[in-house]
């Protein structure tokens, strides 16, 4: 793909249903009973890869026109033993938590990926579903996919994570639904919380008291109609380059905006850029709004603790505007980045280095002087959909054209990405 500078966006846009909440939409609808309406759905890949993975356990699911998904529920006993291997290409969500859900079935089954899965570390989630009794095996003792899952009864446990992490802490939701007797989740940070409150909002017991969150076993959920707002992650490319470019204002429309998700807005607007949230309300328990963002002077910031589980996803496009914002950023306290599509920390160092950016890899995050022209380059994805979108955004604000190889890893989560990044070009 090409990306020549661009002088100004301007425009309206939507975009993508949210990615995490679309996963969760299908998984859940399988095991609720009833039909469950999705309205919204991401039709990426990561989330078709789940679609089939369900189809494979007996589930009905009919991707009908307008990101429209209909799931014929079959209630918390109702899948089937899979024939083949449920195979979940590029998704860790996906794999993850299908463990937690496989866990607890009647049947075996088999969970692979492709090759960046096969590299992502399983043990994390594996370490606490054996403490409730699960039976899993695989390479790497345990650790790394294919796995193989033989399912057993489980019991409820009180288990403290060790990192912020919404794919470990919604597989061990997804467990405890089957399990016997209470479980007790203490996260150390808060992360998304998506699944408590889909969950919730189709019957299940999670009491969330601050980081303590407890789950009582349920017979049945209950198939109710699920809207999917835009996903902020995707929403993150246009607001950053949205405030990075001059004359530009941007405008997306009915985006998720989550407390546990909307890190991304605060470090921002701490970096002095104009956002502005309306017409807030409220949606199957999910807040969602629309968010405008307008050209502004940027500068540096320090972002660690327990923001970092906020917007984890999004330091990519945070670090392209770091380059450009006036004084440092520091980023710390992410290690996690290591552990996705690709090495984040790495990626993301490598790609902006080669764009002229003063920027520098740390152990846990990176630090990034600002200011310097960006240069247009040769930008490579590593098939990891958010360095991909990221480096288009630096293009845009660079002095020349940029490629970008292997700019297809954007339909992982936004298929039509470089179209809508085009429509807004004035």
């Amino acid at each position: 793909m090409i990306i020549r500078p661009a002088n100004a966006l301007k425009g309206e846009i939507t975009i993508p249903g949210d990615k995490s909440i679309s996963h969760r939409a299908v998984m859940f609808g399988a095991i609720a009973d009833g039909i469950t309406e999705i309205d919204g759905f991401l039709t990426g890949e990561d989330c078709l890869s789940t679609i089939d993975c369900f189809r494979k356990l007996g589930i009905q699911i009919e991707v009908l026109p307008n990101n429209k998904v209909r799931v014929h529920g079959k209630g918390p006993h109702g899948l089937q033993a899979p024939a083949d291997t449920l195979y979940t290409g590029n998704s860790g969500t996906t794999t993850r938590l299908m463990l937690g859900l496989l866990a607890g079935q009647s049947f075996g089954s088999s969970l692979d990926g492709d090759a960046s899965i096969r590299k992502r570390p399983m043990q994390r989630v594996i370490g606490p579903l054996q403490r409730m009794g699960a039976k899993i095996t695989g390479r790497d003792g345990g650790n790394l996919c294919p796995l193989t899952i033989q399912g057993q009864p489980l019991h409820g446990i009180e288990y403290k994570l060790p990192v912020a992490s919404a794919q470990v802490k919604s597989a061990l939701l997804l467990a405890s639904l089957y399990a016997e007797g209470d479980t007790l989740l203490i996260e150390p940070a808060k992360s998304r919380d998506h699944s408590e409150l889909m969950l919730n909002y189709l019957g299940a017991k999670i009491r969330v008291d601050n980081l303590n969150i407890r789950s009582t076993p349920i017979s049945e959920l209950s198939a109710r109609p699920i809207v999917v707002p835009g996903d902020i992650s995707s929403a993150a490319y246009f607001m950053v380059a949205g405030l990075m470019l001059p004359h530009s204002e941007i405008t997306i429309k009915n985006v998720g905006i989550n407390s546990t998700r909307t890190g991304v807005i605060d470090v921002l607007k701490a970096m002095g850029g104009q956002i502005e949230i309306a017409n807030y309300r409220r949606v199957n328990n999910e807040p969602m709004a629309d968010i405008t963002v307008k050209s502004s002077s940027l500068t540096g910031t320090t972002i660690e603790g327990s923001m970092i589980p906020r917007l984890i996803d999004e330091i990519p496009v945070i670090a392209v505007a770091a380059s450009v914002a006036a004084g440092t950023t520091i980023v710390k306290d992410a290690g996690e980045l290591k552990v996705k599509e690709s090495d984040r920390i790495q990626t993301v160092v490598t790609e902006l280095d080669k764009a002229g950016v003063d920027i520098r890899g740390t152990e846990d995050g990176m630090i990034i002087n600002g200011g310097r022209p960006i240069r247009g380059t040769h930008f490579e994805s590593y098939h990891d959909h958010r360095i991909a979108m990221a480096m288009a955004v630096a293009g845009l604000a660079a002095d020349s054209e940029s490629h970008i190889h292997n700019a297809g890893a954007v339909d992982i989560s936004f298929p039509g990405y470089f179209e809508t990044l085009k429509s807004l070009r004035r």
